[in-house]
């Protein structure tokens, strides 16, 4: 651990917190951390401070895969500071590992905590005791669908890429405990689970990642189970099955294109080609008429060329994404391509960003006009303005009907009526 004042905590603490608050910035896996942190701190006797409330310790769980986030970042970690005067800032997270001292000079109240130790931060903040209670999660604050972290680190060393240097090398937690934290998971009423991790095609805890989408689709009460993103030469046919065939499995995935270009993929070093991805979208699609997917995508890769920006277009167009989330390039010290020449203006890449967009939602929306008409299930999760609330339907479409007697957390049928540029509109039956 990183810190200008060794053993404070030990000796203050323990008299003086009564309250926490947590920060998380970026991916799904520092949803999953951040929510031991909670977890941990409430076994120990101390309370999450309230919207307004001041607090003793501050965690911040930090990314730093663009600029954008390293700027997020930084605010979080000021504002915490500023919002609470008293508090000692506990931060670790990506950008934590990429930039330590830079975090350190934001003030002395602020320790960094590395990413080999992110699970034992707890323990870093109270080094007087002897006893901590396990890291693992126990709910979701403010969730319906409970994230289960279920590897770490990334072997792939895309060239745009910090998260290998800052995360290290893959390593995967055991199906048995996996299993075991999703049952408790579902004691606690949660219905839907969501495998996660840096890059769970790379998953080898005591089995392969198929072996582990099988035992959690049995665990009994779970009524819904996805997996997170992906790349698509990590869906084999064996994986395939498993989710299409599965007890719970949803009909829905997020697998990462990146770029629609073979010369951009072979430039960002990705392991599969335009054709590949495909060949993955149409094995599922044929398996589910109603498969659909979400991905993410760079624009501006350096060298990118109007005619490697128009493929992605037509990959777009062709398999029509529920989502999609765009990123202009953004270079990140230690990578490749970092150096590469033929960066695109900032102007550029913001054109293409928005070009791209525009056509995301309008084929998303074209999937959308497919399921009116349908009575489909929704898991409720979000209370929307004017009496309503959403949820998503298995395949990941999100639906919004009047609210009634509907709570977050139910699984209702709904006739949905209506598309809409905000998503689809029903009835509850």
């Amino acid at each position: 651990m990183y810190s200008g004042k060794e053993g404070f905590w030990g000796i203050i603490f323990p008299m003086l917190m009564k309250k926490f608050k947590v920060a998380t910035l970026g991916c799904r896996t520092n949803q999953y951390e951040s929510q031991g942190y909670a977890d941990q701190l409430r076994r120990m006797g101390y309370a999450k401070a309230e919207e307004g409330e001041e607090a003793d310790l501050c965690i911040v769980n930090t990314c730093t895969v663009t600029e954008g986030a390293d700027s997020s970042s930084r605010h979080a970690i000021r504002a915490l500071l500023r919002e609470n005067p008293k508090a000692r800032i506990a931060v670790t997270g990506c950008m934590a590992e990429s930039a330590p001292q830079e975090i350190l000079a934001l003030d002395e109240r602020v320790t960094v905590v590395p990413n080999a130790q992110k699970e034992q931060l707890v323990e870093h903040v109270f080094p007087e005791e002897r006893v901590f209670p396990e890291f693992n999660i126990q709910s979701f604050d403010a969730h319906t669908r409970a994230f289960v972290k279920v590897q770490d680190g990334c072997n792939s060393f895309c060239t745009y890429c910090i998260i290998p240097y800052v995360r290290g090398r893959s390593r995967s937690r055991s199906i048995g405990e996996i299993v075991r934290e999703i049952e408790g998971l579902v004691a606690s009423g949660y219905k839907e689970v969501v495998l996660t991790g840096i890059n769970v095609g790379d998953f080898d805890g005591g089995g392969r990642l198929v072996d582990l989408v099988r035992a959690a689709d049995q665990v009994k009460g779970l009524m819904r189970l996805r997996v997170s993103s992906i790349d698509p030469d990590e869906v084999d046919a064996e994986l395939a099955d498993a989710i299409l065939r599965g007890r719970v499995t949803c009909p829905s995935m997020h697998i990462v294109l990146q770029a629609g270009s073979n010369v951009t993929l072979k430039r960002m070093n990705r392991k599969y080609s335009r054709q590949q991805f495909f060949d993955t979208i149409d094995r599922l699609q044929a398996g589910s008429a109603d498969f659909t997917f979400t991905t993410d995508i760079i624009v501006g890769f350096p060298g990118e060329s109007e005619r490697d920006f128009q493929e992605t277009l037509e990959v777009v167009e062709k398999v029509q994404f529920a989502k999609v989330h765009v990123f202009p390039f953004s270079p990140r010290q230690r990578t490749r391509a970092a150096l590469y020449p033929n960066r695109l203006p900032a102007a550029l890449m913001q054109s293409r960003k928005q070009q791209l967009l525009r056509l995301s939602e309008k084929a998303a929306f074209a999937l959308r006009s497919r399921f009116v008409g349908r009575q489909m299930a929704i898991l409720f999760e979000n209370e929307e303005k004017e009496g309503e609330i959403s949820g998503h339907t298995s395949n990941f479409l999100r639906v919004t009907v009047p609210k009634g007697s509907v709570r977050p957390n139910d699984l209702v049928r709904v006739n949905v009526m209506e598309n809409t540029p905000e998503g689809l509109k029903g009835i509850v039956l």
